[in-house]
């Protein structure tokens, strides 16, 4: 008998347990990512992504026909975004580096969502200035990133309401109650701006055909657990006259500690991009690893990466090079590496990674006027 905290459960609210990624696409109804269509998008893109090689990037809706599509010469839009409750850690990081190098391959525009107003009607212990300083303390994050402000808008939606209401009411009069009740779980306790909060997360799928007139595909890059919103955005697209969205969707990041994703409610098992060095260290020298009981048995018998917190975060984003990372899996089950070495040559690649996005950071302070989507104000038409 396993464990009740085993129990998988993936939402858009929570995520928990052992994850099962060939059952979440059962659950959710998407479609793995396979070789063919990976080609697919390498050619499309010119250059290949480990993420993607990696299986990171898993599961999809329609990606197969938007880079038909976009062969064709119907370019598409990227659009995602973030729920800013808190500050930013690694995590969050996967979606949005992957989001940055597919903007620049395809040459495209991002539409990048901060929903402000959702995180301030889900969490009661959150003020409205809360929730409007962890917008711009992520916007920060992102911008670190190295997006530029010809090509990327960055919606904050208690901000920019005005330029979101008129297709989220389009939106909303095609959404009925029953349907986000069944899809997100909703009972006669939720707030009323909960119930609404799913037409607003639809709107930039369709904002870039509505301001200029032109159907124009949307691809939404996102981890699974949101997958319900755009379920519900695609079951009405048509019916307003725009395309469905197409999806890709990536794993969770784990945390430092023993299973599960990296979650906030354990500051020990995330690595936030404003920790200290010292702390991040500290972090990684606590972590979760494969490793035997004592150092004879590993050395006799290897460790097991695949349930080790260190190399899966060598996986995700610190060791991009396929060999470098066969090489680490190779000698972690040979019993030739110890999870102390392990551990003390990821800690000054977390280092480094933490004091250059820091420095971003830093640069980036000044600029995050010039990357909002107030700026489209003047283009949407009359």
């Amino acid at each position: 008998m396993s464990d009740e905290n085993d129990e998988m459960v993936v939402t858009p609210y929570e995520v928990r347990g052992k994850l099962d990624y060939d059952r979440l696409i059962q659950m959710f109804g998407t479609q793995r990512i396979d070789k063919k269509l990976k080609e697919k998008l390498f050619k499309v893109a010119g250059e290949r992504h480990f993420m993607l090689e990696r299986d990171l990037f898993f599961s999809h809706r329609d990606l197969d026909w938007i880079l038909e599509e976009h062969v064709k010469g119907n370019p598409f839009t990227i659009y995602t975004g973030r729920g800013p409750s808190g500050d930013t850690h690694i995590g969050h990081l996967v979606p949005w580096i992957f989001t940055k190098w597919l903007q620049d391959r395809v040459k495209t525009r991002l539409y990048f969502q901060m929903t402000n107003d959702e995180k301030y009607f889900f969490n009661s212990n959150l003020s409205l200035d809360d929730v409007k300083r962890y917008t711009h303390e992520n916007t920060l994050d992102l911008l670190a990133l190295g997006f530029q402000p010809e090509n990327t808008y960055i919606i904050q939606d208690i901000e920019h309401i005005d330029m979101l209401y008129e297709i989220a009411i389009e939106v909303a009069r095609k959404v009925t109650f029953s349907t986000v009740k069944a899809t997100f779980g909703f009972d006669n306790s939720t707030n009323i701006g909960s119930l609404w909060h799913p037409a607003i997360q639809a709107v930039p799928a369709f904002l870039h055909s509505w301001i200029y007139g032109k159907n124009t595909p949307c691809l939404i890059p996102c981890a699974i657990d949101q997958d319900p919103f755009w379920r519900v955005t695609r079951d009405i697209a048509e019916k307003l006259g725009y395309y469905k969205p197409a999806t890709i969707q990536c794993m969770f990041v784990p945390g430092l500690k023993e299973g599960g994703k990296m979650s906030a409610s354990d500051e020990m098992s995330v690595i936030y991009t404003t920790d200290t060095p010292k702390m991040a260290k500290r972090k990684v020298m606590a972590a979760f690893t494969g490793g035997r009981a004592t150092v004879e048995e590993q050395r006799r018998l290897g460790a097991n990466p695949d349930i080790c917190s260190v190399f899966k975060w060598y996986k995700f984003i610190f060791v991009p090079d396929d060999a470098k990372l066969a090489e680490i899996e190779r000698t972690c089950k040979s019993g030739e590496l110890l999870c102390g070495p392990c551990k003390q040559f990821l800690a000054p690649l977390m280092v480094d990674f933490l004091e250059k996005h820091q420095a971003a950071r830093e640069e980036v302070k000044d600029r995050v006027d010039e990357f909002s989507a107030a700026r489209l104000r003047d283009e949407i038409r009359r």
